[in-house]
């Protein structure tokens, strides 16, 4: 990744004036940002070129944001997405992160709010990058760069990049409980909270993934009340 200052940014908003208008901006702020006019286009940009963080409005001609997204990480690209939308039910919120969008920020908004998201996820971003690079446990091989695992039955994954985020912040305190807040603040950020239902989704699906029974967990527990424990010892069960 760039660094923060001199991140690459593309802007994917098929209002012309807005995103001439925030693309000036991030440049103002010392950012290098692109535009791209629809989710086609964007798509087409996101995949030839690197970038740090896309902008990326829902509501768009021949292709829409949240198909965009899923479109870039079904070609392997997990590019931190921040999404822009005069959609704010939490229903769309939920959709726009289960698609792979790292963040959601309503129509209007305002310009000094789009810039602070933009440098919390930049930082979320490099501390994920900044941090160990493979990670090994029961079988299981994960390499956080390429976000490419391999189960313990052979079965190869790819990881969602708040998949690879979730289990960094966990694997990063092996044995230790990990409070829900602390996982928000890493992985999201305390200004943009999921419900906490979205993380014991994003749990669900590391365990059917890594675990050899879902149902009994060796590796992933929940501490209820609190939070997660994650752990390289599947005897280590007192706290489920």
């Amino acid at each position: 990744m760039s660094s923060i200052d001199t991140a690459r940014i593309l802007v994917v908003d098929d209002e012309k004036h807005l995103a001439d208008g925030i693309r000036e901006s991030l440049q103002a702020e010392g950012y290098d940002a692109a535009v791209a006019h629809n989710g086609v286009e964007g798509l087409e940009k996101a995949l030839a070129e690197t970038f740090d963080l896309i902008l990326l409005d829902v509501m768009m001609p021949k292709m829409d944001g949240l198909k965009t997204c899923e479109e870039l990480r079904r070609n392997g690209l997990q590019t931190p997405v921040l999404f822009l939308t005069v959609k704010s039910d939490p229903e769309d919120r939920i959709r726009g992160l289960e698609v792979g969008g790292d963040d959601y920020l309503a129509k209007p908004f305002h310009l000094k709010e789009l810039l602070l998201r933009v440098a919390a996820i930049l930082r979320r971003t490099d501390w994920y990058s900044g941090t160990k690079t493979t990670l090994s446990f029961g079988g299981n091989e994960v390499n956080f760069q390429t976000y490419h695992a391999q189960a313990w039955d052979g079965i190869e994954h790819t990881l969602t990049h708040k998949e690879a985020m979730i289990l960094k912040v966990l694997a990063g305190q092996v044995g230790t409980i990990v409070p829900r807040e602390e996982i928000l603040d890493k992985v999201w950020g305390y200004e943009v909270f999921p419900s906490t239902r979205t993380i014991d989704n994003f749990i669900v699906r590391l365990r059917k993934r890594f675990e050899r029974n879902a149902e009994e967990p060796e590796y992933f527990h929940t501490v209820r009340g609190v939070g997660y424990r994650f752990t390289e010892d599947p005897e280590a069960s007192e706290y489920e």
